[in-house]
C-alpha cells in the first residue's frame, strides 16, 4: 500500500515536518487551502487550492479520503468525516485519532463549544502553545504511520 498524505493547511504548523517524511518514504502530498501557500518544487507536492466557501478544504480532503489516505489535521470534524472513509488521521501534535477515540475527542469539542457560548463564562482560553515537543512527536508518529501502512 502507498499512502497519500493530505495536509488541511490553513493553520497547520507542521508541512515542513510532513514534507521531510513525505520525501524519505517517496510518497506523494496534497496540501489543501483557501488561499495560495508555497510548497517545495517537488513532483511528490502538490497544492489544491479550493474556493474560499465554507468547509471547501474539508470538503475537497474528505471527498478523498480512503485506505490509502494519511490526513493531517487538527480539525475533529474533519478527522471524523476522513475516519468513516476509511483514513489514517494524525493530528499536528502527533496524535492519532481513530474510531476508538473520535467519538470522545467530538464530545470534548461539544462542550468546549458549550462553554465557550456561555454569557457569564470567564475566557477558559485555547489549546496549549504548540511546542517543540509536539513538532517532534508528529514527526515521529508520521514516519511510524507510513511505515506501517508501506508494509501491509
Amino acid at each position: 500500500m502507498t499512502p497519500h498524505i493530505y495536509i488541511d493547511a490553513d493553520a497547520c504548523p507542521v508541512r515542513d515536518e510532513t514534507y521531510k517524511v513525505a520525501w524519505r518514504h517517496n510518497v506523494p502530498v496534497t496540501v489543501v487551502a483557501n488561499s495560495y501557500i508555497r510548497t517545495p518544487a517537488e513532483p511528490t507536492i502538490t497544492f489544491q487550492l479550493v474556493t474560499d466557501g465554507f468547509d471547501a478544504a474539508d470538503d475537497w480532503i474528505a471527498d478523498r479520503a480512503d485506505g490509502d489516505a494519511i490526513i493531517v489535521t487538527s480539525d475533529i470534524l474533519l478527522a471524523e468525516r476522513c475516519l468513516t472513509a476509511g483514513a489514517r488521521v494524525l493530528s499536528p501534535s502527533g496524535k492519532e485519532m481513530d474510531n476508538a477515540t473520535i467519538g470522545s475527542q467530538l464530545a470534548v469539542r461539544a462542550i468546549m463549544a458549550d462553554l465557550r457560548d456561555g454569557a457569564d463564562q470567564p475566557n477558559i482560553g485555547g489549546p496549549p502553545p504548540f511546542s517543540a515537543r509536539d513538532r517532534s512527536r508528529f514527526l515521529e508518529a508520521l514516519h511510524l504511520m507510513v511505515e506501517r501502512m508501506m508494509r501491509a
